[in-house]
C-alpha cells in the first residue's frame, strides 16, 4: 500500500511430542523445537514491526527449578535479536561443556528456552507504547505451577474496561493501555478458580469457555500453562486467521498456513484451519483435541488478510489476489475506452504486484478476443506481415516507479516535509509518450491518500501522460477497524474526506450535525453499540461519486493531467475472496457490537476535534 496500513501481529506455537533425545537422533539436533520456532517466526516476518517475544515451558521440571521463561525484544531486527540471545546461551554452554550436545537431558536443564512448549509472537502495537513491556507474550507467575500462564495473540479487544470490571480489578496505567493485560487477568482468574475446585485435573476447555465468552473482538491467541497444558483459540467470527498442523512429533499453530508449510515441509491439505470459536488444546501428556469453546457465529474472516496482510506465497491467497486484479479489468477497459495501444500498466507498491498480474491477465484476455475477431473478419485477406503484426500485439507494461529505500522523511516541518515526501519514489523516464499514453497504476488499497497526493500522482504527472488512472484492489475504506488493524480515526480516511467534501458541495453539511446528535444520544443512553450511525454520511452518494471526489482530492493543485480513481466493488471482493467476507472497513457492517461503538465514538472524536483512538 502506498499509504501503509501497519501489519497484523503474528503467532507461532509449537508443542514437542517426543523426548529431546528423539529429535537428537532423528533430526540431528536436540534444538529442533527452537530451530522450528525461529523459522515459523521468520516466515511470518511480514507481520508486526514493533517487536517480538518468545516463551518456553519445560515439562517435568524438578521442584524449585524454573520451568517458564520469557524473552522479548524491540530491536530493529527483533527476531534475530531474540535468537541471537538464545544462541549466545547455547554457545556459552557448549564452551564450558563441549560434550553437552550428546546429553539432551542435561541441555534442557541448562538452557532456559529448551522447553517442550514454545510460544512466539510478532508484535504490531495497536494499543500501548512501543516499548518492550508491551511485547507479547505476557506472563503471570504463581507459586503453584498450574497457575502460571504465558499468553500471546493477534487481536484487539474493544471492551477492555468491562473485562477489568468483571474480575474486580482497577487497572493501572500500563494495564489500561493493553488489551492483552485484560485478557490475561480474565484467563488467569478462571485458571485459579478451576485449580481451586479441581486441583491436578485442570479443564482447559472449561477455563476457555468461562473466560472467552466475555471478550468482544477478533482474536487468535496462544497460551502455555505451567502444568504443561497449552492451547490456541480463535474468535467465533473467525476474524483473525488461525492454522495448525499435527503429527506424531509436533503440534504446531500459526497465523499463516504458508509459514507452517514452509517451516515443516508439508502439503497444503496437511495444514488445517482452526475453525471459528474452536480451540486446539494440548494436554501435558501430549494428547490433543479440537474443542468448540464458543458457538460459531457468521464467518467474518478479515478480507484484508487476503488483499494485503498474509504472505502471497499461500497458493489460495495468490489466486485470490490474481482474482482481485482480474475483476478490475472491465472497469479499467471502460476508463481507457478499450484503447490498449495507448495505455501503459504498472503497479505501486511491490505488494500490489500479484493483483497487477490479475489485471494484466484481464487485459490480455480482452486483447486476445480482439485479435481473434479481427483475424476472423479478414477471411483470407491478409499476408504474413499483417498477421504477424496482429499476433504480436501485447499489453504495454512498464516499471514506471521505483521506491527509493534510502529516502527518509526526517524533516518534520510541514512546509519542507511535503517536498521530501515527493521523492520517496523515483520515476522511469522515457516510458510514456507525452500527452498520448494513459497511465494505469494499481495499488493494494487507498487509505489516506497522502502518499498518492504528495508523491505518486505528482511524480507520475512528470511523465506527461494523457491521463492517470489509479486502481485499488480493495474497495473504499470508509470506517474504522477495531479487530487488529490500526485504523481507528475517521478523519484519516480519504473516502470520509471525500464524503465531507461532497456534503459541502451540495450544501448538505447539516447531515453531520444530525449524525453527531444521534451519536451523542446513543452515548447518553449507553447504546453506542446498537447501530452504526456514521453510515448516514455516505447514504446519498454512489461509490462512483465518492471515487470521483477522491480523485479530485489526491490531485495536487499544480497537476493538470486528469486523474481518475477506480476501486474494487464489494461484490467482486466477495467473489474473489469467498472465504473471507469480513468487510466492515468498507461497508460498516461490523461483526460484533463493539464495532458500532468504535465507529460512533470515532465520529464523535472527529467532530469534537479529539485526535484519539476510537477504542
Amino acid at each position: 500500500m502506498s499509504d501503509a496500513i501497519k501489519h497484523e501481529c503474528g503467532l507461532a506455537f509449537i508443542r514437542l511430542r517426543k523426548p529431546f533425545s528423539y529429535y537428537q537422533q532423528k533430526k540431528g539436533t536436540a534444538l529442533y523445537g527452537l530451530n522450528k520456532l525461529y523459522l515459523l517466526m521468520e516466515k511470518q516476518h511480514n507481520r508486526g514491526q514493533d517487536g517480538a517475544g518468545i516463551a518456553a515451558v519445560k515439562l517435568n521440571a524438578e521442584p524449585g527449578y524454573p520451568f517458564m521463561h520469557r524473552l522479548r525484544s524491540i530491536a530493529t531486527q527483533a527476531i534475530a535479536d531474540l535468537f541471537a540471545q538464545v544462541g549466545k546461551e547455547i554457545n556459552e554452554l557448549e564452551k564450558s561443556q563441549p560434550e553437552i550436545r550428546k546429553h539432551p537431558g542435561l541441555m534442557k536443564g541448562h538452557l532456559n528456552f529448551m522447553g517442550e512448549l514454545l510460544l512466539g509472537h510478532l508484535r504490531y502495537g495497536t494499543q500501548g507504547k512501543n516499548n518492550v513491556e508491551f511485547c507479547h507474550p505476557f506472563i503471570k507467575r504463581d507459586i503453584i505451577p498450574a497457575r502460571n500462564l504465558a499468553l500471546a495473540g493477534n487481536f484487539n479487544l474493544v471492551n477492555t474496561d468491562e473485562i477489568f470490571g468483571l474480575v474486580g480489578i482497577e487497572p493501572a496505567e500500563f494495564q489500561k493501555n493493553s488489551d492483552l493485560a485484560a485478557m490475561m487477568e480474565m484467563v488467569h482468574h478462571f485458571i485459579v478458580k478451576d485449580d481451586e475446585s479441581n486441583p491436578g485435573n485442570m479443564s482447559v476447555a472449561g477455563i476457555l469457555k468461562n473466560a472467552f465468552k466475555n471478550f468482544d473482538g477478533g482474536y487468535h491467541v496462544g497460551g502455555l500453562i505451567g502444568n504443561g497444558d497449552s492451547f490456541v483459540i480463535r474468535d467465533p467470527h473467525g476474524i483473525r486467521p488461525s492454522y495448525y498442523y499435527i503429527d506424531d512429533e509436533v503440534v504446531v499453530a500459526a497465523s499463516e498456513r504458508a509459514a507452517i508449510r514452509t517451516s515443516f515441509h508439508v502439503a497444503e491439505n496437511e495444514v488445517k484451519e482452526l475453525m471459528p470459536g474452536n480451540a486446539l488444546i494440548v494436554k501435558s501428556d501430549g494428547t490433543w483435541s479440537i474443542e468448540q469453546i464458543l458457538e460459531p457465529k457468521p464467518r467474518r474472516a478479515c478480507s484484508f488478510e487476503r488483499i494485503y496482510f498474509s504472505r502471497g506465497s499461500d497458493e489460495k491467497i495468490y489466486r485470490e489476489r490474481i482474482g482481485l486484479g482480474y475483476r478490475l479489468s472491465s472497469n479499467v477497459l471502460k476508463a481507457i475506452n478499450n484503447d490498449l495501444k495507448h495505455t501503459i500498466f504498472s503497479f505501486i507498491p511491490n505488494t500490489a504486484e500479484v493483483a497487477f498480474y490479475g489485471l494484466l491477465k484481464g487485459m490480455e484476455d480482452f486483447l486476445n478476443e480482439i485479435k481473434v475477431q479481427r483475424i476472423m473478419a479478414w477471411d483470407k485477406d491478409f499476408d504474413q506481415e499483417k498477421l504477424s503484426e496482429m499476433i504480436n500485439r501485447k499489453i504495454r507494461v512498464e516499471k514506471v516507479a521505483i521506491k527509493d529505500v534510502k529516502m527518509r522523511t526526517f524533516i518534520t516541518e510541514d512546509s519542507n516535509r511535503s517536498e521530501m515526501v515527493q521523492h520517496v519514489y523515483d520515476i522511469t523516464y522515457g516510458t510514456v509518450e507525452k500527452d498520448v499514453d494513459t497511465l494505469v497504476v494499481i495499488d493494494d488499497s487507498i487509505v489516506r491518500g497522502t502518499t498518492l497526493k504528495e508523491s505518486i500522482v505528482r511524480m507520475l504527472s512528470r511523465l506527461h501522460p494523457k491521463k492517470i488512472i489509479i486502481v485499488s484492489s480493495a474497495p473504499q475504506i470508509r470506517y474504522p477497524d477495531c479487530y487488529g488493524i490500526d485504523m481507528s480515526k475517521l478523519g484519516d480516511f480519504i473516502a470520509f474526506k471525500a464524503a465531507l467534501a461532497l456534503l459541502k458541495d451540495r450544501n448538505e453539511s447539516a447531515v453531520l450535525d444530525k449524525v453527531y446528535q444521534r451519536c451523542k444520544e446513543l452515548q447518553q443512553n449507553n447504546e453506542l453499540h446498537t447501530e452504526n450511525a456514521v453510515r448516514q454520511i455516505y447514504a446519498s452518494f454512489t461509490p462512483q461519486e465518492i471515487s470521483a471526489k477522491i480523485a479530485e482530492l489526491i490531485t495536487p493543485p499544480e497537476v493538470t493531467v486528469p486523474v481518475e480513481v477506480i476501486y474494487q466493488t464489494i461484490e467482486d471482493l466477495h467473489d474473489a475472496c469467498p472465504g473471507n467476507l469480513g468487510d466492515w472497513y468498507f461497508t460498516g457492517n461490523y461483526p460484533t457490537p463493539g464495532g458500532n461503538r468504535v465507529v460512533n465514538r470515532a465520529f464523535i472524536n472527529f467532530i469534537e476535534g479529539k485526535d484519539v483512538r476510537g477504542y
